[in-house]
């Protein structure tokens, strides 16, 4: 699939991206108490993973595959931060998750469940709650297997093969 790329709304619409991330990992960064000297560490990792989705949606790739490789990828440099710091990877690691929470999806799917309550049963709106709530649930699963993919690689008591 070729893409069409403007690089320079590509660039900027990337660094919004990355800003606006940044500002709810912090956020629950400090609702975890994480220690003050890793709030950077969890920005950056926020503004990263977001930001890497973005880009790979921008070249075509499905949220669900963008969020997973945007997840491992934030798993891993988490690991090596934990590593760097002294600290339990998930200090890093999971506020930077955050940001790629799908509450647009989980909300149009219940939005669409509320008025089949009110309106009554039609395809479209049953459609429109399957398809909201999978695509709710595939990336709720991919962030949980891309936090997960670091400690099943690295820390590991058994050789994989």
């Amino acid at each position: 699939m070729i893409v069409d790329i403007n690089w320079l709304d590509l660039l900027i619409g990337l660094a919004h991206d990355m800003f606006f991330a940044s500002i709810p990992a912090v956020g629950f960064a400090l609702v975890f108490n994480v220690p003050e000297r890793a709030l950077k560490y969890c920005a950056m990792g926020g503004a990263l993973g977001h930001g890497m989705r973005y880009v790979l949606m921008q070249f075509g790739m499905p949220i669900e595959w963008g969020t997973l490789a945007a997840a491992t990828t934030v798993g891993m440099i988490g690991v090596y931060w934990s590593h760097r710091f002294l600290a339990h990877p998930k200090v890093f690691t999971v506020a930077a998750m955050i940001p790629m929470v799908p509450g647009v999806f989980a909300y149009k799917a219940m939005i669409a469940m509320v008025e089949i309550n009110e309106q009554g049963y039609s395809p479209e709106l049953w459609a429109m709650v399957m398809d909201n709530f999978i695509k709710a649930m595939f990336i709720i699963a991919s962030l949980a297997i891309g936090l997960a993919m670091p400690g099943l690689l690295f820390y590991r008591r058994r050789p994989v093969i």
